[in-house]
């Protein structure tokens, strides 16, 4: 149970502060849940946004289902889940509330501008990180220059890109590679 509690807590406080969607997330993700609790390895969460990347719903929900459900199963899914999603749901309820009476305050868009460049600089951060542990040879340094130059100058599908990666990945293998 006090798994089950600290799943929650853990993940609420991360649900507080998802501004600009899970790969801005990723590095508070690294610190709470690799770094000071061991719920996951570096590797897994990298696994688990790969995956959350092609399965329905907000990427950093996903993760979050995931490591909940490695820590306790089916009810550390849903608690960790809940825990996340929680936040989101009364903070929208009350901008919901509200947004008309505030929304052309000039201190309110610049707040907001604000946001967004410090979201920016979050999702370079998870970048760089997600780097480290990912390009680790030529093979994956050739599917990261492609997948970036199709995400960038064409409208495929992140699916199609993660389901192409995958696809080098086993038939590099398949042939002899390393990995």
């Amino acid at each position: 149970m006090k798994l089950l509690l600290d799943l929650y807590l853990v993940f609420f406080r991360m649900g507080i502060v998802c501004f600009g969607g899970g790969y801005a997330l990723l590095p508070i993700i690294q610190r709470e849940v690799v770094d000071k609790r061991g719920y996951a390895t570096a590797e897994e969460i990298n696994d688990y946004f790969a995956i959350g990347q092609c399965t329905p719903g907000v990427i950093s929900v996903n993760v979050a289902t995931f490591v909940g459900y490695k820590q306790k199963g089916i009810a550390g899914g849903i608690v960790a889940t809940l825990g996340f999603i929680t936040p989101s749901i009364l903070i929208i309820a009350i901008v919901a509330a509200f947004i008309s009476n505030f929304a052309d305050i000039q201190a309110v868009r610049h707040a907001f501008s604000a946001i967004r460049v410090c979201v920016c600089v979050l999702i370079i951060e998870a970048v760089l990180k997600f780097r480290k542990s990912s390009v680790i040879d030529i093979l994956t340094a050739v599917i990261c220059i492609a997948v970036f130059i199709a995400a960038s100058f064409t409208d495929v599908s992140p699916v199609i890109l993660v389901i192409f990666a995958g696809a080098a990945g086993v038939i590099y293998k398949k042939i002899g590679g390393k990995h």
